[in-house]
């Protein structure tokens, strides 16, 4: 029986399932249900879950019999819906169609576990199981980057190691840590992985902590550069990684600076405003640029954008610039010394004036010199002389230097006087690279009669360009009336135009030029009713064709150093005959040439030039060029051949060969060679022997690059260079340096009085010479005392007739400015006989009865002392007694000391006690009064050690301590200030001491007494007086 009213009650999935199950219970009676056994519809599955999130198991059964329950790792939870003692879990679904999910919500890492569906057995069903793995999936709760903050800065300099770690922490499972470069993933051989086990108290879960490292060795590009670490988990957003960030700082030198603003050769005009734009790029911090102009700072003034810095000069050119040298200096922190970029500047100035001297006034007909100077002028300024509206082209002109910078330019011409009132002449100073014309005026008052008529406009023998427009005129000056102008050709007449002025009639005929006009005469005939016979001018004309073009062509056609060379151009017809010239690079070649030529085409003439060269390596990649040149026309044809010669290698003569570096620092050599063909190979040896490439040397052609030098590899290196056409070596020489250090020394050095003392100190380092070593001592005059000799790396101090006073050690110092200094101590001892301290705290012991009593005497000497103890005359029986023993030590080169026992002291053990001292070269005796134990003596001997403002440095002599451990108390106050209270401070075991706090430019008394357990020695008197200094000490780096 099915419940069909059920069915219609739930969801409308429900009522299709119950329609499946309606089948299946069709199915079941047609085909006979009760062989029907129960089994899983649907069994659980392993599952993920993120921590805090909801899971649900899935469990269904078909044909269940028995009674369904889940167990979690082997626990059983029981048959009900509502699950006891965990409050997460209920089973959901419907009993009624066998679904039994177990659902969990705010998952915990307590979730991770094995679930087990469970359908118990009933009458013919047996039992049956499903296993399901929920797996509590959590992200890491932090990332970070140790020992640097997110997004924080590193500072490095280039090519130092970095090490940046990485730390993920509390994940499960455990999290992927990745390197990034920027967004760059990066792959890395050297990389320290590590996952650690977190154990959670109280739960047998685990989370995980991830931990990465990796090393990097940063250089210029990594400047600005971010790495980053992110966290990849399967319970993180795949577009949310957990990240670290740190960008590096990389501290590296700038590049070389350039200039913008002018280009070498360029040319500027006096009074322009230049701006002169310094800039460098890269480099950190950024570069600092400063301007010089002829060696000497002009502007420090600059600024940065990012990594480019910038200077700015701007002034207005004068003469003073012309030639001048500017110079842009960069560095940074990191520069070795400054990078260097120079230009040299041309000022361009035209002349301020041009002056004429000659005569004012003259006859017709007379010839009168005339003088023209110009002011100084860059480039030289040219000078065009105008004479009565004529220009004179026959005038000579030189010019000299300005002793202010320039040139100045003179001209001397001749004017003859005609048939006007005045001559007036023009002197122009033009400077051609400028466009300026600075004119001068002189006026020549003249007496003249009637004159010829005067053709202007062609200059016979001046060559006119075929094609041209010529225009040539006529004029007659006075008479009366005007005169008539005609012009002929060849005597042939042609039309003009005539134009009549105030005194003067001019007459002017227009030609187009052709080839017919050369050579053709012109003429023009002045006339009027008073002549007979007409006045005539006349003109030849000359009209000028260029070359069409030249061509070069070398025999041999392969050329060889050692070997000679023809180079021939021809220029095709011209008239006048072309002027041919060679060119090397832009320089004109005066040897080794032959000109020829030969009748042309039009009346042309063609020409020719050879040029004969011996070959050699510096000719190859030359230019040499044709030039054909009509300067009539103002026309030059051209053509050009760049040399291939074939020669051996060859290295610069100016390679250096000479190179010098620090160890453990890089250095470059490239002596590159030239040759052709081009393809060169290169071998180097060292020494004459083979050098091959090694972990700090990297060999790549005619380069060696020592990233890290060795004193080993200072030594002499031949490079040989290698083509087709032969060999040729060069020789490179290296020298290493490296810190001094001392090897050797000589050791404790013992001499007799009055002979020679010798202590020598070894040394090794380059650069190395006797000012890299000095000798020290304090309190000591080396200079009038020891004498300082130097030989074989090995600096001598000779002390002649020494005596005891210069017993003591002795330093040896050397620093080759490489890396800190370095030194080793030599002790002199001089021998002499024993000498006792007789100090008042060794002159007493005490000791009470029954206790150990010390009794203590220290000597010098050398050799060496031994030590004797009596009383009363009597030698001690110290040897293997139980009543005394002895402990002698040496406490340096020449002190000793020996200490007497005196075990269970007795009353008859007091008393006094002699302590001898004997070397080979005498003795000496102390005296020591063994009592029992008192009060200590008073201190003495107090003293001023040093003095500041506000405190002040006291020392003493310690008294007698009474056999006991003794400690100081001192007492002082104002000396000047009447009723002042003392203060007291404590100072211990300590026999100096500084008392702090005082009052500025202050005196005070000090007084001090000893103390121990069984009483004080009472304070010395208030003897001692001392200020404090009137100027407080200043705060210093």
């Amino acid at each position: 029986h099915i419940d069909v009213s059920m069915a219609r009650n739930t969801h409308a999935t429900f009522v299709w399932i119950s329609f499946k199950t309606l089948v299946f219970f069709c199915v079941f009676l047609i085909c006979g249900g009760s062989g029907q056994i129960q089994h899983f519809r649907l069994a659980p599955k392993d599952i993920k879950v993120h921590e805090g999130g909801e899971v649900i198991l899935q469990c269904e059964v078909n044909n269940r019999g028995g009674s369904v329950q889940w167990t979690k790792d082997g626990f059983a939870l029981g048959f009900s819906s509502v699950i006891p003692g965990f409050p997460r879990y209920s089973v959901i679904g419907d009993s009624n169609f066998g679904v039994f999910n177990l659902r969990i919500v705010n998952a915990t890492l307590e979730d991770d576990a094995e679930f087990q569906c469970q359908v118990g057995p009933s009458n013919n069903h047996r039992a049956i199981r499903a296993d399901a793995r929920l797996s509590v999936i959590s992200p890491p709760s932090s990332i970070e980057m140790v020992n640097h903050t997110s997004n924080s800065k590193i500072e490095i300099k280039e090519n130092e190691e970095l090490q940046l770690e990485c730390v993920v922490k509390n994940s499960k499972p455990a999290a992927k840590i990745v390197w990034l470069r920027g967004n760059v993933e990066l792959k890395l051989d050297k990389r320290k992985d590590q996952v650690t086990e977190v154990t959670i108290p109280r739960q047998k879960a685990k989370r995980y902590t991830v931990s990465s490292k990796i090393t990097l060795q940063p250089t210029a590009e990594d400047d600005y550069v971010e790495y980053k670490c992110e966290a990849r988990h399967e319970a993180l957003p795949e577009d949310m990684p957990l990240r670290a960030t740190a960008q590096l700082s990389v501290l590296y030198p700038p590049c070389a600076p350039y200039i913008e603003g002018y280009t070498e050769g360029e040319t500027i005009r006096r009074g322009q405003t230049v701006e002169l734009i310094c800039r460098s790029r890269g480099g950190n911090p950024p570069a600092q640029l400063i301007w010089y102009k002829n060696g000497e700072q002009i502007r420090m003034a600059y600024r940065t954008a990012g990594r480019l810095s910038e200077n700015i000069y701007t002034f207005t050119a004068d003469t003073s610039d012309n030639n001048a040298k500017y110079r842009c200096e960069a560095s940074n922190i990191m520069s070795p010394e400054p990078l260097k970029v120079e230009v040299n500047l041309s000022v361009f100035f035209a002349p301020e004036y041009v002056s004429i001297s000659g005569p004012t006034e003259a006859k017709v007909g007379d010839i009168v010199p005339l003088t023209c100077a110009t002011a100084s002028s860059n480039p030289p300024a040219q000078i065009k002389w105008v004479i009565a509206d004529r220009t004179v082209r026959n005038a000579t002109q030189k010019t000299v230097v300005a002793p202010e910078g320039g040139w100045i330019t003179t001209s001397n011409t001749t004017a003859v006087v005609g048939p006007d009132k005045s001559l007036v002449v023009l002197c122009h100073g033009l400077n051609t690279q400028l466009t300026e014309n600075i004119v001068g005026t002189h006026t020549i008052t003249v007496l003249y009669p009637p004159g010829q008529p005067i053709i202007s406009g062609y200059t016979p023998g001046f060559n006119i360009a075929a094609g041209n427009v010529q225009r040539i005129a006529c004029i007659s000056s006075g008479g009366h009336p005007p005169a008539t102008l005609t012009w002929y050709k060849n005597d042939k007449r042609i039309p003009s135009v005539t134009k009549p002025s105030d005194r003067s009639v001019s007459s002017e005929i227009t030609i187009y030029t052709n080839m017919s006009d050369n050579g053709a005469i012109y003429k023009c005939e002045a006339y009027n009713a008073a002549m007979q016979i007409p006045f005539f001018e006349t003109v030849t004309l000359s009209v000028y064709f260029p070359p069409d073009h030249v061509r070069i062509k070398i025999e041999p056609e392969e050329i060889r150093a050692g070997t000679t060379a023809t180079l021939t151009c021809d220029a095709s017809s011209s008239n006048p005959p072309a002027q041919l010239s060679w060119w090397r690079e832009g320089i004109p070649v005066n040897e080794g040439i032959t000109n020829s030529s030969k009748p042309g085409l039009h009346s042309g003439t063609y020409s020719s030039i050879q040029l004969k060269l011996n070959i050699t390596p510096d000719i190859d990649g030359i230019v040499y060029t044709c030039q054909a040149a009509n300067l009539a026309l103002q026309r030059n044809v051209h053509d050009a051949i760049t040399m291939h010669v074939l020669y051996k290698p060859t290295f610069n003569e100016l390679v250096e060969t000479q190179f010098s570096g620090v160890e453990g620092e890089s250095i470059i050599v490239a002596p590159q060679a030239t040759g052709r063909p081009q393809t060169i190979s290169y071998t180097w040896t060292k020494d004459n022997s083979p050098l091959a490439a090694s972990a700090n040397l990297h060999i790549e052609g005619p380069l060696l690059n020592f990233t890290k030098l060795n004193r080993s590899d200072a030594g002499t290196y031949t490079c040989e260079a290698v083509n087709s056409e032969g060999s040729s070596t060069i020789t490179i020489s290296i020298s290493v340096q490296y810190p001094a250090t001392i090897v050797a020394v000589s050791e404790n050095v013992t001499v007799g009085e009055k002979e020679e003392a010798k202590l020598w100190c070894q040394v090794d380092g380059n650069p190395l010479s006797a000012e890299h070593i000095t000798w020290k001592r304090q309190n000591y005059d080396l200079k009038s005392r020891a004498e300082i000799s130097y030989k074989n790396s090995t600096s001598y101090l000779t002390i002649h007739s020494p005596s005891k006073e210069d017993i003591g050690a002795f330093l040896c110092v050397v620093n080759n400015s490489l890396h800190n200094q370095t030194t080793r101590q030599i002790y002199l001892i001089v021998k002499h006989k024993p000498e006792m301290d007789l100090s008042p705290h060794l002159a007493k012991a005490a000791s009470n009865s029954g206790d150990t009593g010390k009794l203590y005497c220290k000597g010098s000497g050398s050799p060496s002392l031994n030590f004797t103890w009596t009383r009363g005359g009597k030698t001690l029986p110290v040897e293997n007694s139980p009543k005394y023993k002895v402990k002698n030590i040496q406490l340096d080169a020449v002190n000793y000391q020996s200490e007497l026992r005196i075990q269970n002291v007795e009353v008859s053990d007091y008393g006094r006690y002699e302590c001898i001292a004997r070397n080979e070269l005498g003795f000496a005796t102390s005296t020591i009064a063994l009592s029992v134990t008192s009060a200590p003596e008073t201190p003495y001997d107090i003293k001023v050690l040093n003095v500041t403002h506000d405190s002040l440095t006291l020392g003493w002599s310690p008294g007698f301590d009474g056999g006991l451990p003794a400690s100081y108390r001192l007492r002082f106050r104002p000396a000047l200030q009447p009723g002042a209270n003392y203060r007291y401070e404590d100072t211990g075991n300590l026999t100096r001491y500084t008392v702090h706090h005082l009052q500025l430019n202050t005196q005070y008394v000090f007084s001090i007494m000893a103390i121990n357990r069984l009483g004080n020695s009472g304070f010395l008197p208030d003897s001692l007086k001392a200020a404090t200094s009137d100027i407080p000490l200043m705060a210093t780096d």
